[in-house]
């Protein structure tokens, strides 16, 4: 369940309460009995795992040595002969 703040327009108390999100808000303060408002705040957020971030998905460029395909060249090994 959702942690609301609260804060008295007449005494400026501030305090919060864990409330679902059927529930009616909160229109009195508990200390003075003067009208409330909620208040809003920025609230932090984790990205987790891949792609979020603008280096997961971009293509390494090819360097000058990868765009020229290596030439192997192969040597044969001559088979000994046996001496008896």
């Amino acid at each position: 369940m959702p942690t609301y703040e609260y804060l008295c327009n007449g005494c400026e108390n501030s305090f919060e309460a864990v409330q679902s999100f059927s529930e009616a808000a909160i229109d009195k303060c508990p200390k003075c009995g003067g009208e409330v408002r909620k208040l809003y705040s920025n609230v932090g957020v984790v990205f987790k795992g891949s792609g979020f971030y603008k280096t997961d998905s971009r293509a390494t460029p090819a360097t000058k040595s990868e765009s020229k395909p290596e030439v192997k060249t192969e040597t044969k090994a001559t088979p000994k002969s046996k001496e008896v």
